[in-house]
């Protein structure tokens, strides 16, 4: 039996009051209030960790590059404490038989109560011969590991959706988990970007050992607590999108000013993900705030919408008629249609302040 996570906090001295307090950082973390706080707690003090068996498809490695970096909780409580990762080969001192052996000691031991986790996707083409681990198509090895997991994971857009290996003419046949053929029937949730915020996975994380079921996810299969708004509802650069101020190109006085970058290819209007609220690098920035239009890359099939640098066309803003391009305008006619209506009021009220006084 794997110690739970409170056990592994005390053996490395960690105090009852810091255990608590990480609670409620964690509860933050996970978009709950601080009354859920006590319910963490209680799991991280009774429930043994959750086994982890994270594979490695077609891919960058970018999404475990994010997912180290992790600051609220910290990666290295995730991977020491919360979790017992017993088989990752990007990170595992462990190589070559040696390696390989623990996933299949990890099913025997865990049949049906391990997490897969899943970073990059499977080519289908050739028999899967585009991607090979330990000898084997790796697409075998996603079968074979999936068939006694308990959920599935997909970490990043290549899990996800495909991206750019999947983009046309995707000569391998790069295909997302959840459309590889005779994959068994398990849960899949989809945590997509390219990379997702390290946060984020940490966070689903955090949530399934906490409250020992899936977080509630939206139509495509994506946690609802950090995909059910658009970037664009949350940026901070918003105020500037409906008041028609946009940057016309890069380094010109509207993207010095910080105005909307909206008009230099943003696709955050239609994006959704939780870059603009829990933001990268421990909540330090996010491409927006470093003055880069964001991409779209938590969206399926991003790569193929291609256009990075190019605005989007119809996005609407004030009333369902005016399109982007358009507020500006309509925003200018707003402001000087109120000066003159207060300046008739005043007149008025002039008018008849002399008629009191006669």
């Amino acid at each position: 039996m794997h110690e739970t996570f409170y056990d592994v906090m005390r053996r490395q001295g960690i105090t009852r009051r810091s255990f608590l307090k990480y609670c409620s950082l964690a509860a933050g973390a996970l978009g709950l209030s601080p009354a859920f706080a006590p319910q963490i707690a209680e799991a991280m003090e009774t429930k043994p960790r959750i086994p982890v068996l994270w594979l490695h498809g077609l891919e960058c490695t970018c999404c475990s590059e994010s997912f180290i970096r992790s600051a609220h909780p910290l990666a290295k409580d995730v991977i020491l404490s919360m979790i017992s990762l017993d088989y990752d080969d990007t990170i595992m001192a462990a190589a070559g038989d040696q390696a390989e052996a623990i996933i299949e000691e990890t099913i025997k031991k865990y049949d049906g109560n391990f997490i897969l986790a899943v970073e990059g996707n499977a080519p289908l083409d050739e028999d899967g011969m585009y991607c090979i681990i330990a000898g084997k198509p790796f697409v075998e090895q996603l079968r074979h590991v999936a068939e006694h997991a308990k959920a599935i994971i997909s970490w990043g857009s290549c899990a996800s959706w495909g991206c750019v290996q999947a983009a046309r003419p995707n000569p391998t046949r790069a295909t997302p988990t959840h459309k590889v053929p005779n994959m068994p029937d398990k849960p899949i949730i989809k945590v997509p970007g390219c990379p997702p915020i390290s946060e984020v996975m940490t966070a689903v994380i955090t949530y399934m050992l906490t409250f020992e079921k899936m977080p509630s996810l939206d139509n495509q299969g994506r946690p609802k607590m950090f995909y059910s708004q658009r970037i664009h509802d949350k940026c901070y650069r918003r105020p500037h999108f409906d008041a028609g101020q946009f940057v016309e190109e890069f380094d010109d006085e509207g993207a010095k000013k910080g105005y909307c970058l909206y008009k230099v290819g943003c696709k955050g209007p239609t994006t959704y993900n939780a870059c603009s609220t829990v933001r990268w690098n421990g909540g330090l920035s996010f491409p927006i705030q470093a003055g880069h239009p964001c991409i779209g890359c938590s969206e399926d099939g991003f790569w193929d919408k291609g256009g990075f640098y190019d605005r989007l066309t119809d996005v609407k803003g004030f009333g369902i008629e005016a399109n982007a391009d358009e507020i500006g305008t309509t925003a200018a006619a707003i402001v000087g249609g109120a000066a003159a209506i207060h300046a008739g009021v005043s007149v008025v009220k002039r008018i008849a302040q002399k008629g009191d006084d006669a």
